[in-house]
């Protein structure tokens, strides 16, 4: 059998995928960091808000990754005209989608935190509001830098967002130091930054994806047109990812809530650690693009004994990934709380958080995120959907309830409860890659 993509490709891919994903989740560690001087409460805020400000950066993923997975198909096909279509199109809803939401949230941003974090201190919910409001700017140049960036993964050029991603983090940190330290602006001084580095990278995306030269590339005259069967294509890839990672998301936020209950430290021990777990899932988040364009193309080029022997292949590599990686990050975990200026009750805390999610991170989470990309891009969504969401309800949101209140566990019974759902997940999508009944779907 010759392969589609040899193992110099696949390296090609993730080398870059990894280290653009780990300059992506030092943003989050960075405004962290940063922030911790202004303040316990001002890290409060921007870890309440980042929970639900990543409500809508999935959302703006998910629309992304269904464009990917037609475009990958696309690209298998080698239907050029049909692939340069489905990313003109992808570009153009993403735009009028995110400029939707961002209006929406500008408007209604008060009574939305009012509602999920109205028991916090005040001093933390206008931290919530400085910080939101100037998020909400930036949801455009998120979803326009997402649409660009499905297009390059698509075809492997994952270095071209790799360096992208470098820049616009370097624009970010140097950002921050400026907005606490010279000119003293607290939480906006990390929130202005982050807009800053969003729209240069949105820009920079969308000047190189019109560059014809390219297999795929942007045609004005597509982006300037509704082709309702192609965003059928796309949105039947994106909507039920998008409802599965709103839902997700929209549970995270319910539990913040319930975070909120536990007191100052313990808000603030759960924000910092949420950075650091982002951190640790680096390997799932870089392998997630790669099962996409990799089974994608095969799928397209309706090469399903390919596709099933990259599965294999890319799930070895990822466990095998993911334990040398997690184990790497808890050991450097104590190294990063010196530098955190909170008390050490937090750091505490931090730690055994840190502990318990990168435990199951390394034996769980690539057959609960990773694979079920995959089983996404051979068309395998609702299913993958259906699950992802009764998972979600039925195991992290009841069960938080039970171990945080119930046991009384705090924080810690809420990571348990989130280590349980990934859990169920990779039970069930692995029974289903065995099943072979994700090789039935017809994307185009």
């Amino acid at each position: 059998m010759r392969e589609m993509f040899s193992n110099k490709d696949l390296k090609t891919m993730i080398v870059p995928l990894f280290f653009e994903q780990l300059l992506v989740m030092l943003v989050g560690i960075a405004d962290t960091f940063i922030v911790s001087f202004v303040g316990e409460t001002a890290v409060s805020g921007v870890s309440l808000v980042n929970m639900f400000n990543t409500i809508f950066i999935y959302l703006f993923t998910a629309l992304a990754s269904g464009g990917a997975v037609v475009i990958s198909q696309y690209i298998g096909s080698e239907n050029q005209k049909r692939t340069v279509r489905s990313s003109s199109q992808l570009l153009m809803f993403s735009t009028v989608f995110s400029f939707v939401l961002g209006i929406l949230v500008l408007i209604f941003n008060q009574p939305l935190l009012s509602l999920l974090f109205g028991r916090v201190e005040n001093s933390v919910m206008e931290a919530c509001v400085t910080y939101l409001r100037i998020s909400a700017y930036s949801y455009p140049a998120l979803a326009i830098y997402n649409a660009g960036a499905a297009l390059y993964r698509s075809i492997g050029k994952t270095s071209t967002t790799m360096y992208i991603s470098l820049i616009s983090n370097v624009i970010n940190v140097v950002g921050n130091i400026l907005g606490v330290f010279v000119f003293d602006a607290g939480v906006a001084g990390v929130a202005y930054p982050s807009l800053i580095a969003r729209v240069f990278s949105a820009i920079v995306i969308t000047v190189l994806c019109f560059q014809k030269k390219q297999f795929v590339h942007y045609e004005q005259k597509d982006i300037l047109c509704w082709d309702f069967p192609m965003l059928k294509r796309i949105l039947n890839i994106a909507v039920p990812n998008g409802l599965e990672n709103g839902i997700f998301q929209l549970v995270k936020v319910a539990l913040s809530s319930v975070v909120a209950l536990f007191g100052t430290y313990q808000i603030a021990a759960n924000g910092i650690a949420q950075s650091i777990w982002s951190l640790a899932a680096l390997i799932g988040s870089a392998m997630g693009p790669v099962f996409i364009t990799v089974i994608g193309q095969c799928m397209g080029a309706n090469k399903v004994d390919e596709a099933t022997y990259y599965f294999k292949k890319l799930m070895k590599l990822t466990v095998v990934l993911s334990i040398a990686w997690n184990v790497l990050i808890f050991s450097f975990t104590s190294i990063f709380m010196k530098f955190y200026n909170v008390s050490q009750e937090t750091k505490q805390l931090v730690i055994i958080l840190v502990f318990i999610h990168n435990i199951f991170n390394t034996v769980a989470f690539p057959f609960s995120g990773p694979l079920s990309n995959g089983l996404r891009a051979a068309g395998d969504v609702k299913y993958t959907m259906i699950v992802s969401i009764a998972s979600t309800v039925l195991g992290r949101l009841i069960f938080s309830f039970i171990f945080a209140l119930g046991f009384n566990m705090g924080v810690i019974g809420i990571a348990f409860a989130m280590c349980l759902d990934w859990t169920i997940r990779a039970i069930i999508f692995y029974v289903r890659f065995r099943s072979n009944k994700w090789t039935q779907f017809k994307v185009i």
